[in-house]
């Protein structure tokens, strides 16, 4: 059975979860948490297989415990379950390493499937509106279509010719829209480039 671990600050929420857990025999409740010291301690002394952790904690932001977490383990689950579905909190969900991203609102299933996947892939991230959170972020930035499409291509170690060869354009042209990226991302090369477009979730 898949050992959780619940951090959320208001009580009838862990009751929620207490139960909804219940009725899957696949998973067990191993303990609640209400703010981010109990959660600290929690999981030090618990040692779950996953950790469901809310956004709003009472001593501090629950990324920060999914930060810790994923800097302790790489195969802990983490699932962020909140209230927000903003672009920018499904993306730091991501960037501070959680598994899923899910809406209170969502159906209970949902929660349940999002806890057993993220014990299976631990470092794989999902969310509903994942790719709408990322093109709120890409229109941001201010990227093309080719832009975007160049930059994809960066983490692969292509260089500029064989970039323009699978794309079926010059070499200047690749030179010309990678010279406009690394501007818009205020990147001196592919490198910082790279790790910019990472930090705001345009490449994973």
């Amino acid at each position: 059975m898949l050992k959780v671990l619940v951090i959320d600050d208001h009580t009838m929420v862990r009751e929620g979860l207490r139960r909804l857990i219940a009725r899957d025999q696949q998973i067990c409740l191993i303990g609640e948490a209400g703010s981010k010291r109990e959660a600290f301690a929690q999981i030090s002394h618990l040692n779950p297989d996953v950790i469901v952790v809310d956004l709003n904690l009472p001593d501090g932001n629950g990324l920060e415990v999914v930060a810790w977490a994923r800097s302790l383990s790489q195969r802990i689950g983490i699932v962020v379950l909140t209230m927000s579905n903003m672009p920018e909190h499904v993306l730091a969900s991501m960037q501070s390493g959680a598994s899923s991203h899910i809406d209170k609102a969502s159906p209970s299933s949902e929660l349940l499937s999002a806890i057993k996947a993220s014990s299976v892939k631990p470092l794989s991230f999902t969310a509903r509106k994942l790719t709408q959170a990322i093109d709120a972020k890409n229109r941001d930035v201010g990227l093309t279509p080719r832009e975007l499409e160049i930059l994809e291509k960066l983490p692969t170690g292509d260089t500029v010719l064989e970039i323009a060869a699978q794309l079926f354009v010059t070499e200047s042209t690749v030179k010309t829209h990678l010279a406009s990226i690394y501007k818009k991302f205020g990147a001196k090369n592919r490198v910082q480039c790279i790790n910019a477009a990472r930090k705001i979730g345009l490449l994973p």
